[in-house]
């Protein structure tokens, strides 16, 4: 055997010389056994037996499979069987050695063995250099698991991603070691040990645009917001460049009057002077690729078609300043021509140069073209193609084609197929957990059979953010035509999220014993499942339904207790919301002096509230379906010992009744709850009592005792509230980030049927405060103002820090306030929402029409944040400044005033 190995050698090397490599340096493999023969004289035999040594984890019958040779086949040696299974096995990327034995042959049959040694496993990892979160983070960026092969492709990964991870938070140097260590223990088991050096953050000092004559650097910079300079102050600027051109940089400033133009002072400036707030400045690879983008797609939307980035780069000067140098080729600037529509028959001509909005003459400005053509499909809709597919034309395409260049003007012809209407076939949808199917189906807008409408579509998807039980960002719906057959299947896809609601806090006053608020909101609730207890968890949810139970408590001084339960779809067809509510509140004017061991004259006087209210609603379809009107019946029972808050003679003791009808008009096209970006709400509503002195028209209710006057309460009161959601800024980011601009107003009247009665102190407005710790014992509505304390006269300069209610002050008949805020979204994840805001508030209430002037206000401006949390609610922040409480030689500390809400927005 030992004589033959050389002539074997030689042997299988030729055989295998089409493509068999070694596992360790690819040029020679071990083989033995074989007889002598040359490439002359091939002998075929037939595969009696195959064996694989050397595995310890991977299943041999498996690897069996992969190399292609079972017993009984026949083989040709010379050949290439041998070659393409070490290939086979070598792809597999799971050994550091394949060899391929004969051990025997006999009588025209051969017996083979696979040896093979596979790569170290995974045993443990460590990483140096990082702090243990980034290391967790990294670590599952790289898929490092224990127990997985060490591959050449998991450590090239795992170099990428650190350094990927490093390079988007500015450290553009990361350097990444990776060693391998055998565990002593643990047979074929390696433990690697990676070491980070994250190195210094490269940021931009500058970044300098050269070729640039028609626009501006900073108006080019501006668009670039991924690559931005820091903040700077020198009086030696780096003004080493790699390119230069005669006219950057090269502008005489005070002979061209350039101090008269704001934005070429800023220019002049910058080298010496940048301030840049919130710039990170920090540079990232990705993001300045995508950049140069927009600085061609800006050159594109002001005309200039041609515009290229001829070069750029990076570097660090001599002085280590990082740089980046861009020269661009602006071209000419064109204009649109003639515009000609083919293949319409559906709109005319004129009707889509209307819907188009783009004249002769024209800036050029491709994105807008495909924009208003719906290439570039936006959710407000106003484009063509939005005309077109809210027609049922989803299978309409169009094609702007440039067909003639004419010095710098150039003619489109705008190519369409508008296809058939597509009727709606199949609509499911998927994800909802909790959510039973009906409650979700019966807000869609798109039904089976119809024609398909986008705008149906996005409204469905509106209605279902609506809802409240699902994350608004995840509401997606996908539709999926079949041209074949002219029909469309679409899906909703969902993805719940917690939405009860948990209040509770509690405190020990020591005079007046427990204080503190219990409540719980399951704004998904089913009744029809309450005597099932498989449904409970903790209650039967999944209907829509909305159950709210709180109990608050002031000690002794005051107690409070609420139930309320709400059907949304009165009997399950339409949007008929019922709603049924009763509360209950007791007030004892006495506790803190029967605490202390005070002066008591009237131990037992209190001051009771029972209410309830039933309502139902309807969806309206005109003037629009985002209409609904709602009727409601009320009744409230005050009833007074002793209780002699409102210092009115004779309204000591006694019962009142309260009964009345409240009709309101609500419309509400908001995008989204929490924080809507669109949309507007409105709300009008009038609520009367019986008029009960019109009845009696001979009667003289003011001669009457008071007490017997406020029997029956009665007035008309009449409610208007206005909001407008406006955006300021595209999407940005993976959330949908939008500047969003809410603009509010609200106005409130209440009165008397005639001069015979006397209006009582129920019902009437209270203004100021933050709507919380002047909660309504009192029934009257509450409405705040960031800023300042309760106040209670309409002239700011006689009552303007909220001193205390004068004897008898009953409130205000008449208020008017009006609300700009700024808001910006930290966060919309469903977990925790986050916004700030910026806001201005002007208000003021009146006693009567003879005070009464719109004009007269309060005026207050501040900051603020708030935070959604699934199973707390809103908690919300406001730092106001009241203006009108400035007062010479006072700071804005005492004109300030910080408020804070816990579980809903005060009005």
């Amino acid at each position: 055997m030992k004589k033959l190995f050389p002539k074997s050698l030689l042997a299988i090397v030729l055989c295998c010389s089409a493509g068999l490599v070694s596992a360790q340096n690819k040029d020679t493999i071990p083989v033995y056994g074989i007889p002598p023969f040359g490439l002359d004289n091939p002998q075929q035999y037939e595969i009696a037996d195959i064996s694989v040594s050397g595995t310890q984890y991977l299943d041999k019958s498996l690897l069996l499979s992969l190399t292609g040779l079972n017993v009984g086949d026949k083989i040709v040696l010379p050949g290439d069987h041998f070659a393409k299974t070490i290939n086979t096995l070598w792809g597999q990327r799971l050994f550091s050695n394949i060899a391929i034995d004969i051990t025997k042959i006999e009588n025209g049959k051969i017996w083979l063995e696979i040896v093979l040694t596979e790569k170290a496993r995974l045993f443990n990892y460590s990483f140096k250099g990082v702090k243990k979160t980034d290391a967790d983070e990294l670590a599952k960026k790289a898929g490092l698991k224990k127990g997985s092969v060490i591959t050449d492709a998991l450590l090239l990964n795992t170099r990428s991603v650190i350094r990927k991870h490093y390079a988007d938070k500015g450290f553009g140097n990361t350097v990444v070691e990776i060693s391998e260590k055998p565990e002593p223990n643990q047979v074929n088991y390696n433990s690697l040990v990676i070491t980070v050096n994250k190195g210094e953050k490269v940021k931009i000092y500058d970044n300098v645009i050269f070729g640039n004559e028609a626009i501006s650097d900073q108006a080019l910079k501006r668009k670039m917001k991924g690559s931005k300079e820091k903040t700077r102050i020198t009086l030696y600027p780096d003004t080493e460049n790699v390119y230069s051109d005669s006219t950057h940089g090269n502008v005489d400033y005070w002979n061209s009057y350039s101090f008269l133009s704001p934005s070429r002072t800023l220019s002049a400036l910058d080298p010496y002077f940048r301030f840049k707030l919130f710039s990170s400045a920090k540079f990232n690879a990705s993001k300045f690729e995508e950049d140069k983008e927009k600085v061609i797609t800006y050159y594109n939307s002001k005309g200039y078609r041609d515009a290229v980035i001829v070069k750029d780069t990076t570097f660090t000067t001599s002085q280590g300043n990082f740089k980046i140098n861009m020269e661009v080729s602006e071209g000419k600037k064109y204009y649109f021509g003639n515009i000609t529509w083919k293949g319409n028959t559906v709109y005319t001509d004129e009707i889509l140069d209307r819907l188009l909005g783009i004249k002769k003459g024209d800036v050029y400005n491709l994105e807008l073209l495909e924009k208003r053509l719906g290439k570039q499909m936006s959710a407000e809709g106003g484009d063509i193609m939005g005309a077109y597919m809210d027609n049922g034309y989803l299978f309409y395409r169009v094609d702007p084609v440039e067909v003639g260049v004419r010095g710098d003007t150039i003619d489109f012809e705008i190519r369409m197929v508008e296809g058939p209407q597509a009727d709606n076939r199949n609509i499911t949808i998927v994800g909802n957990e909790k959510t039973n199917e009906h409650v979700i189906r019966r807000e869609l807008k798109t039904l089976p059979g119809e024609k398909f409408s986008r705008q149906e579509l996005i409204r469905s998807q509106r209605e279902i953010s609506n809802l409240g039980f699902f994350n608004p960002e995840k509401v997606i719906p996908t539709p999926n035509p079949n041209m074949q057959d002219g029909t469309v299947d679409i899906e909703y896809s969902v993805e719940e999220r917690a939405n009860d609601q948990l209040e509770l806090s509690a405190g020990w006053g020591g005079y007046i014993g427990l204080t503190g608020t219990l409540g719980v909101t399951f704004n998904n609730f089913s009744l029809r499942n309450i005597f099932k207890k498989e449904t409970w968890d903790p209650l039967p949810s999944g209907d829509g339904q909305k159950l709210s139970v709180r109990i608050s408590s002031n000690g002794r001084a005051y107690r409070s207790y609420n139930l309320s339960f709400t059907e949304p779809w009165l009997g399950g067809k339409k949007r008929n919301p019922f709603s049924v509510s009763f509360y209950y509140t007791f007030q004892d004017p006495n506790a803190y002096a029967k605490a202390i061991g005070g002066t008591v004259t009237n131990p037992n006087a209190y001051f009771k509230v029972l209410g309830g209210s039933i309502s139902l609603g309807k969806q309206l379809r005109w003037p629009d379906d985002y209409f609904s009107l709602m009727y409601a019946i009320n009744y409230q029972q005050y009833k007074l010992r002793d209780f002699n808050y409102f210092n009115i003679p004779g309204f000591d003791n006694g019962t009142s009744n309260n009964v009345s009808l409240r009709l309101t008009l609500a419309r509400s096209s908001v995008n989204q709850q929490i924080y809507p970006s669109s949309g507007s709400n409105f709300m009008l509503y009038g609520q009367f009592t019986p008029p009960y002195s019109v009845f009696n028209p001979d009667k003289d209710y003011k001669s009457e005792p008071i007490s017997e006057q406020f029997k029956f309460i009665e007035y008309q009161k009449y409610r208007l509230n206005v909001d407008w959601y406006v955006p300021l800024s595209r999407p940005t980011g993976t959330e949908g980030k939008t500047l969003v601009l809410k603009v509010a107003a609200k106005f409130g009247y209440i009165g008397s049927y005639n001069n015979r009665t006397t209006l009582s102190p129920f019902g009437r407005f209270e203004l100021g405060g933050d709507g919380l710790s002047n909660f309504a014992i009192y029934d009257r509505d509450i409405i705040s103002q960031r800023g300042y304390p309760v106040y209670y006269t309409s002239n700011p300069r006689l009552n303007p820090d909220g001193a205390s209610q004068p004897a008898g002050y009953q409130g205000f008949s008449i208020f008017n306030k009006y609300v700009m805020e700024l808001r910006y979204p930290f966060s919309l994840n469903p977990s925790s929402t986050i916004f700030g805001l910026m806001f201005f508030e002007a208000a003021n209430g009146y006693t009567d029409f003879n005070d009464y002037n719109p004009f007269r206000l309060r005026r207050s401006i501040g900051l603020g944040a708030r935070f959604y949390l699934p199973m707390f609610g809103l908690l919300g922040f406001d730092y106001g400044i009241g203006l009108d409480r400035l007062r010479p030689g006072g700071g804005l500390k005492d004109a300030g005033k910080f408020t804070f809400m816990l579980g809903f927005e005060p009005e």
